[in-house]
């Protein structure tokens, strides 16, 4: 009797540390969730603010089309890879987008009139702003992946990570020229 006693305290306090490590993967998961979510909330703000500012600049740059239809083409594969979640191609759009916003910014400072034009002004602060956030956001998101990506690795997480489906997220990275330092010089030259 005292060892099925015995025995029925080890099996609950095992079933307990396993809801246990459960419940903490589940949480994990769902910080990695929400915080994809606020970059996504980001980027839909900079999305709706960039028609904006595209229009803006139209009125005074006449010359430089192909620089506004850049960023536009990069804005829509930025929302295209944020709708499917694409963490990879996420990475790859957002590139294109900040060096055409980047470029635009430079070109626009061509154009007396288009920089101490007030509507102008707000909107490059607020995307800047935007842009900031973003980067904020995107290492939360890192740091987030990385604690889930370890947590389902190690023992004896994985074993309920594997049984309950528990799967590694992919960080969201950008190209090495994009992690250097920005040489202001060129976005004038080209």
């Amino acid at each position: 009797m005292i060892a099925f006693v015995v025995l029925l305290a080890v099996a609950a306090v095992l079933v307990a540390y396993l809801v246990g490590i459960y419940n903490s993967l589940v949480s994990v998961r769902e910080r990695v969730r929400q915080s994809w979510a606020n970059i996504d909330v980001l980027l839909k703000q900079r999305h709706d603010e960039l028609p904006k500012l595209i229009e803006a600049c139209k009125q005074y740059m006449q010359y430089e089309q192909e620089t506004l239809e850049k960023v536009m083409r990069a804005r829509g594969a930025v929302l295209a890879a944020s709708a499917g979640g694409n963490v990879a191609a996420l990475g790859a759009a957002e590139q294109q987008l900040r060096g055409g916003i980047g470029h635009l910014f430079a070109v626009a400072e061509q154009y007396p009139q288009l920089k101490s034009d007030e509507s102008f002004r707000q909107l490059q602060q607020r995307i800047s702003g935007l842009e900031e956030s973003i980067a904020d956001r995107r290492e939360l998101y890192n740091d987030e992946v990385n604690i889930n990506n370890t947590r389902i690795a190690q023992f004896p997480d994985v074993l309920v990570a594997r049984r309950y489906g528990f799967t590694a997220r992919p960080l969201l990275e950008f190209a090495a020229d994009e992690k250097g330092d920005v040489d202001v010089g060129a976005m004038f030259r080209r």
